[in-house]
């Protein structure tokens, strides 16, 4: 039996996870849930044992020093709640770590003992993958599921892949057997741009996720760093013409592809997006929402500490981090990199 004591009787709770790794191309999943953690101030009740689920060998736990006091943090999944103000508050459970070593189904069960105990609503899963998409369009998201219910109900897509999968796809499948609402957003990375952080690809994933549980998510700078990611990249693209040629093929066959989208639907959710960041907070003018600042939630003691530090965006250094692949230069010009690098099949379709 999982309890929680200390944390309080959530409203209409939904349950928004991403895990760094193979499901994380360009960062983008981590670091939307990061992202929502630090804007809501999000206080962590509960980590997954790390022994169980974690091979130190592949994700090492790393040193730090608290006051000249020697500390470890252990690569785990650490679970927070953060309180969503407005007309209509509710919670969210934020769930971010590392995707597992071993024992998938008995971290998928441990994570939905908590979503049972703490009713949650619906499990909202994040990931990316690369894909042949350019950086200069929207960055294409896709909403699927397993249940055909719920893709009747939400617009979204019933998942049709078949192929290797990762946590997203296992935890999905997991919710869908329990009988918990389940819906995995995917972000697609540009294949030949893809080292960490994507703020682009973050912002996306937001903004989808903000109109999928109706709520207004606060961007802080992440439409600025967004901007000067583009730019950033644009800047190497005009120095290397093989890659410049290869980025106007992409942006031609993506407008093709998406002229139908130049009305109806599409237009309709940014028009109730822009109106949904104007309606007026408490005081008359326009409200993000922030938490409530009146519940009392639990503390993860284990590390010492409950957020990490803020990363800023590097738009042309390489990355050693798990869910890294790839450089900007045309060798990666004719396709996707390898499978362990995002989540993706051969035809670069979204796993659910």
């Amino acid at each position: 039996m999982i309890e929680l004591e200390g944390v309080p009787e959530l409203i209409d709770p939904v349950m928004v996870a991403a895990f760094e790794g193979w499901n994380d191309a360009g960062d983008a999943a981590s670091g939307a849930v990061a992202h929502l953690d630090r804007e809501w101030k999000g206080e962590v009740f509960a980590a997954l044992d790390a022994e169980d689920y974690y091979d130190f060998q592949v994700n090492r736990p790393t040193v730090w020093l608290d006051g000249g006091v020697r500390k470890i943090t252990w690569p785990t999944t650490r679970l927070s709640v953060v309180r969503v103000g407005g007309a209509k508050p509710r919670d969210l459970v934020l769930v971010r770590g590392i995707e597992p070593s071993m024992r998938w189904r008995s971290f998928c069960n441990e994570l939905l003992g908590f979503a049972h105990e703490l009713g949650v609503e619906m499990v909202v899963i994040l990931g990316a993958l690369l894909g042949d998409t350019p950086h200069t369009r929207p960055v294409p998201v896709s909403g699927v599921t397993s249940d055909p219910d719920l893709a009747r109900t939400l617009d979204l897509e019933e998942t049709r892949y078949e192929g290797p999968t990762g946590i997203v796809g296992i935890l999905q499948e997991a919710c869908t057997h329990a009988g918990v609402p389940a819906v995995s957003l995917w972000a697609a990375v540009p294949h030949y741009v893809s080292q960490p952080p994507n703020p682009k690809a973050t912002l996306a994933l937001l903004n989808r996720l903000e109109d999928l549980i109706d709520v207004r998510i606060p961007l802080g700078e992440l439409p600025e760093d967004a901007r000067a990611w583009q730019l950033g990249v644009d800047q190497l693209a005009a120095e290397d013409s093989e890659v410049a040629e290869y980025v106007q093929t992409l942006e031609e066959a993506r407008d093709t592809a998406d002229l139908p989208e130049a009305s109806g639907d599409a237009i309709a959710r940014e028009f109730e997006r822009y109106l949904r960041r104007r309606e007026p907070g408490p005081s008359g003018g326009p409200s993000l929402a922030t938490e409530s600042g009146d519940a009392s939630y639990l503390r993860d003691t284990s590390s010492g500490r409950t957020r990490p530090p803020k990363r800023r965006p590097d738009l042309a250094g390489e990355s050693d981090s798990p869910g890294s692949a790839g450089s900007a230069g045309p060798a990666g010009a004719g396709g996707a990199s390898d499978e362990g690098s995002s989540g993706e099949s051969e035809s670069g379709t979204p796993e659910g």
